[in-house]
């Protein structure tokens, strides 16, 4: 096993990790240059862009939908369920593995991060790093402008409002806002919620 495979099986493992091997970079620029490509590529062009999506996820269903631009570090750690739409500017730094379920919607500008640094500057400056990785469950709508923050856990039938930052895990059925986000509301699986809260 090589180097930066030792490194990347630390990552995916959460543990500290080089984060400055510079095969992580290569691999980055890799990816960055297949976002590049799939930002710039006209609306229209949309089985361009699904094939594009298709070689970059570790796996996805059917039915995805994300609107240009798109940003994620890796994207091979990025497993997508069906049914799944994205609005503009959704931003997912996948170090730790970031599991999505089926019918999720996300609105516009939202980020989901699972990249760790050390509070302590002298250890953050030698480039040291862990993940820890993102969860959200079957049926989620997160609001414009949420962030998700590393190591949570989104359950099922979940609604998370507009710029809410979640810092904790999320149980399922509930309607979730604010910094820090928190449960504002419990739902009943099958009763019409829209009346309950504007996510966006």
């Amino acid at each position: 096993m090589t180097d930066f495979e030792i490194e990347w099986n630390r990552m995916i493992n959460g543990e500290i990790y080089n984060a400055v091997n510079p095969e992580f970079f290569k691999k980055l620029e890799i990816t960055r240059l297949k976002l590049w490509e799939f930002n710039n590529l006209k609306p229209s062009q949309t089985q361009k862009q699904a094939e594009i999506l298709h070689t970059l996820f570790g796996s996805h269903g059917t039915n995805m939908r994300i609107n240009q631009p798109f940003r994620c570090d890796f994207g091979c750690n990025i497993f997508i369920g069906n049914n799944f739409f994205a609005n503009f500017n959704l931003t997912i730094l996948d170090e730790g593995k970031v599991s999505i379920g089926d019918n999720v919607f996300i609105g516009p500008n939202v980020n989901i991060f699972t990249a760790c640094h050390p509070i302590d500057p002298a250890e953050r400056n030698t480039g040291v790093e862990w993940a820890e990785p993102v969860t959200i469950g079957n049926n989620v709508w997160i609001g414009g402008g949420a962030t998700i923050l590393p190591g949570i856990t989104i359950g099922n039938n979940v609604v998370i409002g507009a710029g809410s930052v979640v810092t904790k895990n999320i149980s399922g059925n509930s309607v979730a806002a604010g910094n820090p986000a928190r449960i504002i509301k419990h739902l009943t699986p099958g009763n019409n919620c829209h009346d309950t809260v504007e996510p966006c």
